[in-house]
């Protein structure tokens, strides 16, 4: 038996080794930004699905006026989404700014609220260029010249651009910025591997036209999330080469933590529940792999408890874990300037662990609360 599971053990954890010095590479692998800053063409539409946004909501739109991209050029419509608070008020407020509001008035439940609200965006957009983002987020003035500077020079269909979370007020919200990073750097990662397979809707642009082409949100409206990174997929499908990862810090996106276990956790299981309509099965497997890989360290440690053998095991596998994190991490804090951050690398990784053998678990087959509704 010990022979057994040390040999899993091994198999798992050079699994694991192969995959992270596969995202180590992407990351690299993608080049310093060529970025057009004059004589912009793009005509650009902001698109924001909000629900109950009050509180954060002006400062978004304030920071998407304030861009120095061309006026004339840009376009801004926010969806409410059957918001029970002033957010359609807030919105309205903006109309003599050029902000246009939508009202989604669905009188049938729906799954995907968001994915909806999207679309009839895009519907009624007359930019060229989509540019999605959240309700919650906040961004420098340089952002939208900065994602279509890149978009006009490298000739693409897709952007996806950095995100990462700030004005934390806990340990557990810095790790939880820790954590994120690394589901970034994945996504960049792939797209520097030339295999883009995810991204942060917070942060993604994309013509219109391909919007179209690739039919949309059509085949995955049945999930309430996924409105990004299985609509990248579709895209990715037809135009492999197409996509970038636009590793500026001036396009960087900023937005928050979650403040509690319960609201980190139901968002955790919104973003796994996508998995199940991945199209890249390779993709899929890894993320197996890398599940199995946490249950291994798990396991591990709990017959520790019985056999000091497999604690060594459990000791050899946590390392391999942090060094491999810290060479993963450490240019992605960088580039975010929050190196500070990485000394919460040792006591996240335990954590870190556990909530993803729990995730994998249930995260594709119960229902959750995302916005006030329970969602699957």
């Amino acid at each position: 038996m010990i022979a057994f599971i040390s040999t899993i053990s091994a198999l798992l954890t050079g699994l694991f080794l192969s995959i992270l010095i596969y995202l180590i590479r992407g990351w690299h692998a993608l080049k310093r930004p060529e970025i057009n800053l004059v004589d912009f063409t793009t005509t650009v539409t902001v698109v924001i699905a909000a629900r109950n946004e009050e509180d954060k909501i002006h400062l978004t739109i304030e920071d998407i006026l304030n861009q120095d991209y061309p006026k004339h050029l840009t376009e801004i419509i926010i969806v409410d989404d059957h918001s029970t608070d002033n957010t359609s008020q807030i919105i309205s407020s903006y109309a003599n700014r050029g902000v246009g509001l939508l009202q989604l008035n669905e009188d049938k439940p729906l799954n995907s609220y968001k994915k909806k609200a999207i679309a009839d965006a895009i519907r009624l957009s007359t930019g060229d260029l989509i540019v999605a983002t959240d309700a919650d987020c906040r961004m420098g003035s340089k952002w939208l010249s900065s994602v279509v500077g890149f978009y006009e020079k490298n000739d693409l269909v897709m952007i996806s651009s950095p995100v990462t979370y700030f004005e934390e007020r806990s340990v557990f919200e810095r790790m939880q910025t820790l954590e994120f990073y690394s589901l970034i750097g994945t996504g960049a990662a792939f797209i520097g591997n030339g295999r883009a397979s995810t991204c942060n809707g917070a942060n993604l642009a994309y013509r219109k036209d391909i919007f179209y082409e690739v039919g949309g949100f059509k085949g995955i409206d049945d999930l309430a999330s996924g409105d990004d990174e299985l609509l990248l997929q579709k895209v990715a499908e037809r135009y492999p080469k197409k996509i970038g990862f636009l590793n500026l810090y001036d396009a960087v996106v900023f937005t928050h933590a979650k403040h509690t276990l319960q609201e980190f956790m139901q968002q955790r299981r919104r973003w796994a529940s996508k998995s199940i309509k991945y199209k890249d099965k390779k993709v899929v497997a890894l993320v197996i792999g890398m599940w199995l890989f946490n249950i291994s360290v798990f396991s591990n440690l709990c017959l520790g408890f019985l056999d000091g053998y497999f604690f060594k095991l459990f000791i050899a596998q946590f390392l391999i874990i942090f060094f491999c994190e810290l060479a993963l991490l450490w240019p992605i804090a960088t580039f975010f300037k929050r190196q500070k951050l990485m000394m919460l690398l040792a006591i996240s990784i335990p954590p870190y662990i556990l909530y993803l053998i729990y995730i994998g678990l249930i995260g594709t087959t119960k229902t959750y609360t995302w916005k006030g509704r329970v969602v699957r």
